[in-house]
């Protein structure tokens, strides 16, 4: 299982981000999250999926913008699973609180925590999350914009149009955006994470 726990930046220096988070979280988890995302205790959001392209996918969607520190666990869940995410127990929900705090200190304010015995480990994937991170940081708000249309489905034909720009200067986009990079980064960390559920041996 994985889990996700995400702290508010600076929530003492602006609005409460908390409630408007849950409804995009559902919006990217739907169905796959284990249940709803919840408030956990002030500015904080907890949410826990099985499926590892969700959880990536939530990381990616929280850390863009420097809005919040996560912390990703994968570890086992508690059952029977209570009414709420805020009163999941197990070690990740455990080893989530560890991460996000640990992210706190991190440059990318991004951490992860694997339970012992699954590989790969932590320290073999956090180095590699962290790169796509780095990438996605680099990238400029006309590459997002690309990036955004893509990602709802358009094709680079149709975003050229939406853009007023020719399929060429699209193409160009992309690659300075390296979008391509990315898609292929993500199927293969979605592989990794999935893998954490094998015991070692």
């Amino acid at each position: 299982m994985f889990a996700i726990t995400a702290d508010q930046v600076g929530s003492r220096r602006g609005d409460d981000l908390v409630d408007d988070e849950l409804v995009e979280l559902s919006r990217i988890g739907g169905t796959r999250l284990l249940l709803p995302p919840d408030r956990t205790a002030g500015d904080e959001l907890q949410l826990a999926t099985a499926d590892a392209a969700t959880a990536l996918d939530i990381v990616l969607h929280l850390t863009r913008g420097e809005r919040w520190s996560v912390g990703l666990a994968v570890g086992e869940v508690r059952h029977p699973l209570p009414e709420t995410t805020r009163a999941l127990a197990g070690p990740a929900l455990e080893l989530a609180r560890t991460a996000v705090e640990a992210a706190k200190k991190r440059p990318l304010r991004f951490a992860l925590a694997i339970e012992a015995g699954r590989h790969p480990d932590a320290a073999t994937l956090q180095p590699l999350i962290e790169l796509l991170l780095v990438l996605r940081a680099r990238r400029t708000p006309e590459g997002w914009q690309l990036a955004e249309l893509l990602d709802a489905g358009l094709s680079q034909a149709q975003a050229a149009e939406r853009l007023g720009i020719t399929p060429q200067a699209v193409s160009l986009r992309a690659q300075s955006a390296q979008l391509r990079t990315e898609t292929a980064a993500r199927s293969a960390l979605v592989t990794l994470l999935a893998d954490t559920g094998s015991p070692a041996g």
